[in-house]
């Protein structure tokens, strides 16, 4: 624990937020979920720092999507992508922040997509549209933080229902995506087994994307923050962390700490430590230790962790700006052209320097390790 308090103490957050705003001052060109993750890291930056800066780079870039009537431009709600409904995190801080009305009715606007958004048969949300029949691991990261947030800011009696509606999301995506072997999660699963990615017996894609079951780890530790401690559903989704948390442990890398790209296949010939994954679940285990959900035993591999992103991704370039190396670019299932699930498919995506889903998940990791120690 002396070691993750050291590098706790050198406010990495802060660095690698300040290099954020410095290289990428503007992220206004799409309507796209990766920026949700770095608002949501600047949120927790702020709240450690209280600096404003933080607050206002959120502002102005959300604010430059929402205009005064809570219309967002660059996104359609017809496309039902469940993809752009994460953004919508950081229109419900600024809402919480501010109370203008403006955020309430983008809110509202992003809320009315889940009303309508096409679902499987027990009812649980599709990946896209275009992607029918389908819940990916990472669908619950985008759409059910947002979702149990907003249950927060509205009437009591619509509140309850969204409340199970989140429950049911997350215990749908486990209990299909769950392979009772590892206890890990395939990146995807069909409920019509017409994909070609698809077990013909259980519908789940055929391996295991380490930023997709990090995108799971994160969502789940989210969605208790606002999942009343009543709800009857609580301590199920309580033993899904815990249980995903203990699957994925097990393929921590005893070298290096960190986990890759394809996460049960630790040092086969292509696999490779992957960034963005190793940052969700440093996130997932210093969320979880601090707020009781994991017990103090697993600081250890918080730490191995932790160190093993900053000696092995995070390096300062000569104007003393932070970068971080080893993301997988992007990975996903079906599509055109067509992505099959193989372990040859995840790793032949571009690796990147600084791909915002792993700077955020940066951000939040790093947020949270310095909350341990304050």
């Amino acid at each position: 624990m002396k070691r993750l308090k050291e590098l706790a103490k050198k406010n990495y957050s802060v660095k690698m937020a300040d290099s954020v705003i410095a290289k990428f001052p503007e992220l206004t060109d799409k309507w796209q979920y990766d920026y949700g993750v770095v608002f949501k890291g600047m949120e927790y930056i702020y709240e450690n720092t209280s600096d404003e800066k933080y607050f206002e780079y959120i502002k102005k870039n959300i604010d430059s999507f929402v205009d005064e009537n809570g219309n967002i431009k660059k996104y359609s709600k017809d496309e039902y992508n469940i993809d752009h409904i994460n953004n919508g995190k950081a229109i419900l801080f600024l809402y919480r922040k501010t109370g203008e009305e403006k955020y309430k009715k983008a809110a509202q606007l992003l809320r009315d997509q889940l009303k309508t958004h096409p679902r499987t048969v027990e009812g649980g949300f599709w990946h896209k549209k275009i992607y029918p029949h389908q819940m990916w691991l990472d669908g619950i990261y985008m759409g059910s933080p947002f979702y149990a947030e907003y249950a927060t800011l509205i009437g009591k009696d619509e509140a309850e229902e969204i409340f199970d509606d989140v429950a049911k999301q997350v215990i749908l995506c486990a209990k299909h995506t769950k392979d009772p072997v590892t206890g890990l999660h395939f990146h995807g699963w069909d409920e019509s087994r017409q994909q070609k990615w698809a077990n013909k017996i259980t519908g789940c894609s055929p391996n295991f994307w380490g930023r997709a079951l990090g995108w799971f780890a994160m969502a789940i530790v989210d969605v208790l923050d606002f999942l009343p401690q009543d709800h009857q559903s609580r301590e199920t989704i309580l033993a899904i962390f815990r249980q995903l948390i203990d699957a994925v442990l097990k393929y921590q890398d005893p070298e290096t700490g960190v986990w890759y790209q394809v996460v049960n296949f630790i040092g086969r010939n292509g696999n490779y430590p992957e960034a963005s994954a190793s940052c969700m679940f440093a996130y997932a285990l210093a969320k979880g230790i601090e707020k009781g959900y994991l017990d103090s035993s697993y600081i250890k591999a918080l730490e191995r962790a932790y160190e093993g992103i900053i000696y092995r991704f995070v390096e300062e370039d000569e104007n003393g700006l932070l970068n971080l190396n080893g993301v997988c670019m992007v990975a996903g299932l079906g599509g055109n052209p067509y992505r099959d699930g193989s372990y040859e498919y995840y790793i032949s995506e571009p690796i990147k320097t600084n791909d915002l889903k792993g700077v955020g998940a940066f951000l939040k990791a790093s947020a949270w390790i310095e909350r341990l120690f304050k």
